[in-house]
């Protein structure tokens, strides 16, 4: 199987050594990803507005590798101060909603101050997925 890289263009990318997702057959591997915005290297001080450009970068990574929100099947979310989690919820609901991935919170610090959250999410692409029943 053939390994592609995908980066995003951030500085931190070349500094640490790694890429923003990496697609390995239909398997789609999104690095740990924060709230800011590549394009200026801003980042703002809010954990709402944060996890929504945190998710934004998912889907642009998720694209170059011709996947979608919708083939996430894990997300990993990591903030530093574990009661402003709940703050984030909404936003979480109207990317993940329908989706509801298998997920995981952990509390810890960042390498930045200024970052609340940090995502990884798995994902794998429709083309290689079963449907099944859903169990409630």
């Amino acid at each position: 199987m053939i390994r592609q890289r995908i980066s995003s263009g951030s500085s931190f990318e070349e500094k640490i050594a790694y890429s923003r997702a990496v697609v390995h057959g239909d398997w789609v591997f999104v690095a740990g990803t924060t709230g800011f915005d590549y394009s200026s290297m801003t980042i703002a001080d809010d954990i709402c507005t944060q996890t929504d450009q945190c998710l934004k970068n998912i889907c642009a990574a998720l694209a170059q590798a011709g996947a979608s929100l919708a083939d996430v099947v894990r997300v990993n979310y990591v903030v530093p101060d574990a009661g402003e989690f709940e703050l984030c919820w909404p936003v979480l609901r109207q990317y993940f909603g329908e989706i509801r991935p298998a997920a995981m919170m952990i509390s810890a610090g960042l390498a930045d101050p200024r970052m609340r959250i940090e995502i990884e999410v798995t994902a794998i692409k429709q083309s290689a997925k079963q449907v099944a029943n859903p169990v409630s």
